[in-house]
């Protein structure tokens, strides 16, 4: 496997610049022309984090997805939390909710799209999701998948395909994903920076690298759309579009390209991260939320922070937090207890205890756990998986069982946000309001909720600057 290096953030700057008035004018014209329902399966809650004024459901019953079929908008989600799953337990899902789209659209009489939106760093459980998604719905509808489009890109998080290697940034580099601490995920971990290799490795040959459709930089900017129609009109059998990106112009030239395939005949299932279903969904920009919209004015309770997500950009977000303008009090959640018979239990009651104290008298509240993995000495992913979702459930627990409503809550952590959303909150289905900065959607809550019509912080781990969060809080108690 060939080394990569990182790159310098100048080779951003160095493609070629095209009117994005026209190519938007295109693109609308084009997606008004597909009579599809776009339903984003998510496999954790924050792949909403570019979109607002969507519907985002906890529930994939019939009839929850007969409901989102018949809204008026052109796309809603659907939060699978897959990414906690076991690889039994998100089979069994996909499975489930194959059948009830397709026994759904049958129903509704509306023909539709699939997006499986994965983590932008690639973790998940791919290619198995999508493969259960095609063979399903195919079995179902006679309907006939010609290819999968892979497109992670995602500005907001600083994620960009070039020359199809795929790279996370890091202060002033582009890192290979191979290279990052994402691809050491001891449930998804992976080696390929380069998404053709990475479709080989995760598809065990399958495959192959040099088999794959390769969507390139120079096509999309020199607006080629003739050309890539036809690339996409030749794919059968499943085969792998890889789409490179570096901003938001080219995944909208190759959407107008996708549009006239499918208006050829041509099915698509996509994985992708957060940025593709902005642009088929329609979704037009919109300013980031202020504390107005957020916090009802002279509650005077403290906020609430829950932080489970132990990537090294958490870590030091934390802890420049430390430095926040506002008091804050700092309380570990000490997880390694997970090891002693009902050392969770006493632990979430402890930890509720002095947590309500401080929110009670003003004070926000910043819960986190013990910044040392708890990561067990073993090769089976389901077994760590199993045990990391045990401590997200304890971590759960410390909103669950709230008897005072903070003045916000913010969860960070993918796995930890989706429990706290459906479990603690018990939302079943939330309008996303927006975002609070790039990439950290913010939900808000039904009437069924504990919590109804709060908002709620939803604040991935692997996003923004070290001072993101510490900004995020302080917007929100000034």
């Amino acid at each position: 496997m060939e080394k990569m290096m990182p790159i310098g953030l100048k080779v951003l700057d160095c493609f070629k610049i095209i009117d994005e008035t026209f190519i938007h004018s295109m693109l609308e014209s084009q997606l008004n022309k597909i009579d599809k329902k776009i339903i984003v399966l998510d496999d954790d809650p924050t792949g909403i984090q570019t979109v607002h004024g969507i519907s985002v459901y906890t529930d994939w019953t019939f009839e929850t997805i007969c409901q989102g079929l018949g809204e008026q908008n052109r796309m809603f989600f659907i939060l699978t939390n897959s990414r906690a799953f076991t690889i039994d337990e998100t089979t069994k899902v996909h499975r489930e909710i194959a059948q009830n789209i397709s026994l759904g659209a049958k129903k509704m009489e509306k023909d539709f799209l699939i997006i499986s939106r994965g983590d932008s760093t690639l973790r998940g459980h791919y290619p198995l999701e999508t493969q259960i998604l095609r063979d399903e719905v195919t079995v179902a509808t006679g309907k006939v998948y010609d290819g999968e489009i892979i497109i992670p890109f995602f500005k907001e998080g600083g994620r960009f395909t070039i020359d199809n290697i795929h790279y996370v940034k890091e202060g002033d580099r582009l890192v290979p994903t191979g290279q990052t601490e994402f691809a050491k995920d001891k449930s998804f971990g992976y080696y390929s920076s380069h998404l053709g290799d990475f479709v080989e490795e995760k598809t065990q040959g399958q495959y192959k690298r040099q088999d794959c459709i390769y969507i390139t930089l120079e096509e999309l900017r020199d607006v080629r759309i003739d050309e890539i129609t036809e690339k996409l009109v030749k794919a059968t059998n499943f085969n792998k579009i890889i789409v490179n990106a570096v901003d938001y112009i080219d995944v909208k030239v190759f959407a107008i390209a996708w549009a006239s395939a499918v208006l050829r005949g041509k099915e698509f299932i996509f994985r992708g991260a957060a940025a593709i279903t902005k642009v088929l969904g329609g979704i037009l920009d919109k300013p980031l939320l202020k504390k107005e919209e957020l916090v009802v004015e002279g509650y005077d309770r403290g906020g609430l922070i829950i932080v489970g997500s132990y990537v090294n950009k958490t870590t030091l977000q934390m802890e420049e937090l430390r430095n926040c303008s506002y008091p804050i009090a700092f309380i570990e959640f000490n997880q390694h207890l997970a090891l002693q018979l009902g050392g969770l239990e006493k632990e979430v009651k402890r930890v509720i205890a002095l947590a309500e104290a401080e929110i009670i008298n003003g004070r926000t509240v910043t819960v986190y756990t013990r910044r040392e993995r708890l990561d067990l000495d073993t090769d089976d992913k389901d077994k760590q998986l199993k045990i990391s979702v045990e401590i997200s459930e304890a971590i759960t627990r410390v909103v669950e069982d709230l008897t005072v409503q903070p003045r916000f809550i913010i969860a960070k952590g993918g796995i930890t946000s989706s429990d706290v959303g459906t479990k603690a909150l018990r939302v079943k289905r939330a309008l996303v309001m927006g975002q609070i900065q790039p990439g950290i959607p913010v939900w808000m809550t039904g009437e069924e909720s504990k919590f109804p019509g709060m908002p709620y912080i939803i604040f991935p781990g692997n996003v923004g600057e070290v001072s993101t969060l510490r900004e995020t809080v302080e917007s929100l108690m000034g």
